[in-house]
Formats: C-alpha cells, structure tokens, sequence
C-alpha cells in the first residue's frame, strides 16, 4: 500500500508531466542531456547515467496523458525547481538513496549543461539544482569469497589446456589484483612488466596504476606462453570448444560468464567478478594492510569508497569487542 509520501510525489511529478509537454525539438547538438553524457569520459559511465536519466523521465510520465517519457522526449532545458523536487521525492520513494544521488547527480549534469547552451538562466538552473541528498544506508551488495572458494576455482581450471592457463590466470589477477571486469579486459600485453611482476592499469576516469602481482605472476607467465604464437595485443583472448585462440579482445560479459561456469564445476555458491574485488579488500584488510595502501591498490579516489567494500562483518566487531575486556 502506497505510503503519503509516495502518494505526494506521484502527484507532484503528474503535475510536472502535465507542465512539460515539449514545445520545441532542439538540435541534437543543443539537447542538454546530449551534451552531458557526450561529457562523460567512460561507455560504462553513460550507460550508467543514461539509465538514470530514463527512470526520471520515467517518473515524470507517470499517469500523465502524454504518453511515457524516456530521456529523449523530455524537454530538460524546461525543468524548474518544482520539476526537480518532484523527481527527488518520487525517486526517493522508490530507490536506495545511493540510486537516488546518482540519478540526482545525472539531473544536475544535465540542467548545467542547458544553462551553458543558454536554454537556463543561470538563476533557474541554481534553483532546480538545489536538491538535498538522499540519506540513510541499505545493506551492502556482494559477498566476499572465503579462500577455499577462490582454491577451489583455481583447482577447476585444467592447466593441461589453454583455456584453462587463461582462466587461471584471469582468476589470479581478479583476486591478487582486485581489478575491475572492464580493467581486466582492457590490458594489452605490453601493460605487463614481468620484471617488476607488475601491471599498468587503467582506471576509472582515466586514471592509471600499478598493480602489483604477487602469486599471480606465475598463472600469468602460463597464460602468455601458451598464448605466444597469437599477436593481437590483448592480453586476454577467447578461446572456442577446440581450445583455439580467437584473435580479439576478450568482453565483460565473457569474464562473468567464465567465472560462473567455474563456479558451477566447482561448486562454488554463485558470486559476481565485482564480488572477487570485494574478496581482494576484504581479505587485505583482513591480513593487517594498512586501509589508505589499500586505497590505492583499488584505484579508489577515497579510502571512504573501499570501507563500502569490507565485507569482515559482525566478526570484526565482536574481535574489537574483546580488546577492551576488563582483566
């Protein structure tokens, strides 16, 4: 049953569906939300606030007469501070608040990018951008893997084939570096400095680190030899049913799938690549290494971001709890 608060945002954003009936069809290059999202540096990251941007146009059609919005059809450069608290508060009625600022950092991208057109006012635009954030905390996403289930996946890849040199060695890197699906598939031979037994990795936003390998190297060196007679520059490649290389780079959605059918052969309760991340900090912070090391061995930009990561659970808590027993 819908509580009063949801009830009030569906009227609010019926009421702004109603206002914003487009009266014009801008250029492609003056559409704001056009504009912002060709700002944004990653395909990953567009996809991200594209979707943000339907479910607001989602919201502002909702039981409207004009039909359903997707962020195309809404006139953005039209919203006003009325529009936007609307949105806020059926959003907030819907989503976890961290789903919530990301669709409201998107909104305010957008409405910035109408003002710099000179479809906004600079005051109008101040004014629909004024939203406070959506507070409160949801439980954490992911799992971390215990170290059985990460032997036990390493155990399912057949060294004997090269498939299974390149799944043991994705395996690796995933847990011994802590990389991302899209990091992982973007490495090019030549990131690798064996003699280092380190990695260059692009992160997010551009931003570049090293990685450092560890036990990993080992499993990478298997990889590459078996892989020496291939020249495409990618350091991971598919491999078909006959265990022949394919010369082209491997996708994110291979990696999920090769994680989930060693899962599967070895009986490995079903987890994501990003879980994998999650078991590298959490395992990290576990063993002692110091949280800011592990900052940027994650390539986050805050050591607050990698908190969100550490999945030690109540454990933890009841060690700490025993420090400070009374003798």
């Amino acid at each position: 049953m819908p509580t009063d608060e949801t009830a009030t945002a569906e009227v609010l954003c019926r009421v702004a569906a109603v206002e914003l009936v487009p009266v014009e069809q801008l250029r492609r290059d003056r559409q704001p939300h056009l504009v912002y999202l060709a700002s944004l540096t990653t395909q990953k990251g567009r996809r991200a606030m594209r979707g943000a941007l339907d479910a607001i146009a989602s919201e502002l059609s909702a039981g409207a007469d004009n039909g359903a919005l997707d962020a195309d059809s809404v006139p953005w450069h039209l919203l006003r501070y009325q529009h936007t608290q609307a949105v806020r508060a059926a959003l907030v009625a819907r989503y976890a608040p961290a789903t919530v600022n990301r669709a409201l950092a998107a909104l305010r991208g957008v409405l910035r990018e109408a003002r710099r057109l000179g479809l906004m006012s600079a005051e109008d635009c101040a004014a629909a951008c004024d939203l406070k954030p959506a507070r409160g905390e949801r439980l954490p996403r992911g799992r971390a893997l215990r170290e059985a289930e990460v032997l036990a996946l390493l155990g399912a890849c057949d060294r004997r084939s090269r498939a299974g040199a390149r799944n043991a060695a994705l395996v690796r890197l995933l847990y011994g570096c802590g990389l991302r699906r899209a990091e992982v598939v973007a490495l090019d031979c030549e990131d690798y400095v064996a003699g280092e037994a380190a990695l260059k990795v692009a992160g997010k936003g551009g931003k570049e680190r090293r990685a450092f390998l560890g036990g990993a190297a080992a499993a990478l060196d298997a990889w590459l030899a078996s892989r020496a007679h291939v020249a495409h520059p990618a350091l991971f490649l598919p491999i078909d049913r006959l265990d022949r290389i394919g010369a082209r780079r491997l996708t994110d959605q291979a990696v999920l799938d090769i994680l989930q059918r060693l899962a599967a052969a070895a009986g490995v309760e079903r987890f994501s690549p990003h879980d994998v991340r999650r078991t590298f900090i959490t395992q990290l912070l576990e063993r002692g290494a110091d949280p800011f090391t592990v900052q940027r061995m994650a390539g986050h930009a805050q050591v607050t971001t990698t908190q969100q990561y550490d999945r030690r659970g109540e454990d933890v808590q009841r060690r700490a709890a025993e420090l400070l027993r009374l003798k």
